[in-house]
């Protein structure tokens, strides 16, 4: 009789989560994450001058402004023809406090380019203009 009073624990319902299948699922996600941001940040591929400057702050969204080998011109990652450009920029600073933007140019691309989108950004309106460099390689001793 001590047998037929057994419970049956596979009747009853089940009313815990298994949350181990979930917990495997958003590790990998993360670690999928974490290989393919560092790729995603690349952007347009520029082979800037090497020269020492001061480092800038980036806690805020800045506005870069590229030049490829190619001559081809880009705001942040949109491309853009040099006639566009000044009105392109007047509508971001019309909303803005500081008129600020930053540009990385090839090292290929001829001076007279850069003074030209240089001269374009200054019709635009903007106060400030911040070229990126990249550091010269460590010199070995």
């Amino acid at each position: 009789m001590r047998g037929s009073r057994r419970r049956n624990n596979s009747s009853k319902p089940m009313a815990e989560i298994n949350v181990t299948p979930l917990v495997d699922v958003m590790l990998v996600l993360l670690i999928i994450f974490m290989v393919t941001a560092p790729m995603l940040s690349m952007g347009i591929d520029v082979n800037l001058p090497r020269v020492k400057a001061k480092s800038v702050d980036v806690t805020e969204e800045k506005l870069i402004l590229t030049i490829n080998e190619s001559r081809e011109i880009f705001l942040n990652k949109t491309k853009m023809p040099l006639g566009e450009l000044n009105s392109k920029l007047e509508a971001i600073f019309s909303n803005r406090i500081d008129r600020e933007i930053f540009l990385r140019a090839d090292k290929n691309v001829p001076y007279g380019v850069v003074v030209e989108v240089m001269s374009e950004v200054r019709k635009a309106g903007v106060d400030k203009l911040g070229m990126i460099t990249e550091p010269p390689p460590e010199e070995t001793k």
